[in-house]
């Protein structure tokens, strides 16, 4: 049996350390840079009653906090779990180009954690939502874009 990769076994560690505080599910995520720990968390929905405090959410604003940047292309992620959607484009906004991961989302949901519905709003499949949504107030809105056009120091993120 080839050993667990160093990384993976500090993110699974956080996982069973918050699940066994009733922090939340049982996912952990690390950030490392340059074979380096930046950023270790676990899941904190429970904790905290936040809905987004997943673990490589919470990883990533600990570790963009440490390195005082948004952009964590220099770095990877390490995740107990496949990514919810949520997570996933946290990764990407935060630009990490590369994800390891341990379980599924399938695995995930056969324990209670299913987003099936969501991965099935985002293909297109069903309309079949607990969120319905109407634009509205365009033009009071499109000033805040306006005036970021005009803004001589914006900086693109």
């Amino acid at each position: 049996m080839t050993q667990p990769n160093p990384f993976m076994h500090i993110a699974v560690t956080e996982a069973l350390r918050g699940m066994r505080r009733n922090h939340g599910g049982p996912f952990g995520a690390v950030i490392v840079r340059a074979n380096s720990v930046i950023a270790r968390a676990h899941n904190e929905v429970l904790k905290t009653q936040d809905p987004t405090a997943h673990a490589e959410i919470l990883a990533i604003r600990k570790a963009a906090k440490k390195l005082g940047r948004f952009d964590l292309s220099d770095c990877e992620i390490y995740s107990s779990c496949e990514p919810c959607p949520m997570c996933f484009a946290a990764i990407l906004w935060a630009k990490i180009p590369r994800l390891y991961y341990g379980c599924t989302h399938a695995d995930a949901a056969k324990i209670g954690f299913d987003d099936a519905t969501i991965y099935q709003v985002i293909r297109g499949e069903t309309s079949s939502t607990r969120l319905t949504s109407a634009r509205i107030d365009e033009q009071l809105c499109r000033r805040t874009f306006e005036e970021w056009l005009l803004k001589q120091d914006r900086k693109l993120y």
